[in-house]
């Protein structure tokens, strides 16, 4: 395996991007940095992370605290928690801005339905729009939420994806757009 190119002071690094349900599990995650070496270490941090900030009230705006030397940017959506972590030098208004490209794409992808059951349905797309904002190495790659939405759903790439190609959720929108159309025609 590859290891991580040394760590560049003018390039922002994400340490880690949490999806977590309304009881601090896990739903989505990705660590980039071995701070958490193990699912074990990985667990009690998001434990953590969620008991220190299950308190506060950033359902409208993010919330930044800084906890165990990490910054820790989080909102919180019916009964989901985003957050997006740094180190404690990093840029808050860039772990914001992953942090709202994260949650807007989650939005688009989701049709504005951002729950858990919804997000577990479609557990696929968010991890494809996890992977277009951030890079396996924290470094972030897209901020624009329609540009990480569509290139998640594959709709930038063709409109006209065969059924066979594409995932259920996928497969699913496209079935429910065809049946809107031929109601309305």
């Amino acid at each position: 395996m590859a290891s991580l190119p040394p760590a560049d002071p003018t390039c922002p690094r994400v340490k880690n991007v949490l999806l977590l349900d309304s009881e601090g599990r896990r739903i989505a995650v990705k660590y980039f940095c071995k701070d958490w070496p193990t699912i074990n270490a990985q667990t009690k941090y998001e434990k953590s992370v969620f008991t220190k900030t299950s308190r506060s009230n950033a359902r409208g705006e993010a919330e930044i605290t800084m906890f165990d030397n990490v910054i820790v940017v989080y909102k919180f959506v019916s009964d989901l928690n985003f957050y997006v972590t740094g180190a404690a030098d990093e840029n808050e208004l860039i772990l914001n801005s992953i942090l709202t490209a994260f949650f807007e794409s989650v939005q688009l992808l989701l049709r504005n339905n951002v729950e858990k059951k919804t997000v577990l349905e479609n557990l696929d797309l968010v991890l494809l729009a996890l992977d277009e904002i951030v890079a396996d190495g924290g470094v972030p790659l897209e901020t624009e939420p329609q540009v990480v939405a569509a290139r998640a759903s594959m709709r930038g790439a063709g409109e006209d994806i065969p059924l066979a190609e594409q995932t259920f959720s996928q497969a699913l929108a496209t079935a429910k757009e065809q049946l809107a159309k031929s109601l309305r025609a």
